[in-house]
Formats: structure tokens, sequence, C-alpha cells
């Protein structure tokens, strides 16, 4: 897969060229591209003078780094305690029922969506939660998600 390097030089001049400034990059790159190719890494670690091992160890640390690609949707479905007890594996099944996903395969082969569980997204008192691109959506159930998803595939403004 080919990148555009000049939107990642561009994101490295901007944060500067310094090892302190890894994580802002990383954090650049990965809002440009939603994810951190091993490509792009490693002329990261070239560009800023820094060990491939060393941009490696610190995308893979921090769980907000993804190393994976990911749909042009991401579907975020809390399991945290109060969402767990308000059913939201029901709504994770379904979800992955109807885009035709597992836990080994989170996203969609068009690569328009992709889902994830997470251990909170902070919005207890509106469990059980489901965020699509970062936009909350509270008090979920396995028929809303449904409804959701087929107005993300219509092409209906959700979020």
């Amino acid at each position: 897969m080919e990148f555009d390097l000049k939107k990642i030089d561009a994101i490295i001049d901007s944060c500067g060229c310094e090892a302190k400034n890894l994580i802002t990059v990383l954090q650049g790159v990965q809002a440009e591209l939603r994810y951190l190719p091993t490509e792009v890494m490693e002329y990261i670690a070239e560009k800023m003078d820094i060990s491939v091992a060393k941009v490696f160890s610190v995308a893979t640390f921090y769980e907000n780094f993804s190393l994976n690609a990911k749909g042009q949707y991401v579907i975020k479905i809390c399991d945290g305690t109060a969402c767990h007890v308000r059913k939201s594996i029901p709504i994770l099944t379904k979800v992955r029922e109807i885009l035709g996903l597992s836990e080994d395969k989170p996203t969609t082969d068009d690569m328009m969506f992709t889902v994830e569980t997470v251990s909170c997204l902070g919005a207890c008192g509106l469990a059980p939660v489901m965020t699509v691109n970062d936009k909350v959506f509270p008090s979920m159930t396995p028929e809303k998600a449904e409804t959701l998803i087929n107005d993300i595939k219509e092409g209906k403004e959700v979020c």
C-alpha cells in the first residue's frame, strides 16, 4: 500500500523532529490514516532519527494506537460493568452478526466498519453505550444498533 509521505512529512514538521515528539507525531499520523502502518512507522523512525524498535515500542505500548487498518466507521461497544450489567453483549453479538464480523475479524472487507469492545467509555449513566466515530449513542439495544447500522449503510447522516 502506498502512503502520501508528504502528509507524513508535514505532520513530523509541525510536531518537530525531536524524539520527545514521537507520541504527538504518531497521534497525528493515526488521525490522518486511522492506523499506523509498518511502512510509515519505519519512515517516521528514519525521518526522526529514532530506532524502528523505539517507534514500535511506543506504538504498541499505548492502547490508543492501532497497527491494523480500521474501517470508515469505528464502532465501539462498551463492556464495562454498568454496560455489561445492562446487556451490552447482545448488542455486540447483533452488530457482529449484521456485519459478518467476529472477535478475530473486526473489520469488514469493504473497510466500511470496524467493531471494537472497550472496557469503559465513561458514560456509565447512559449504559449500555455504543459509539460510532466517537459519537455516543446511549441506552443502546440490539434493535437500535441494527437501525443505526442500516442508516449508515443507506448514507443517512448519523455521525
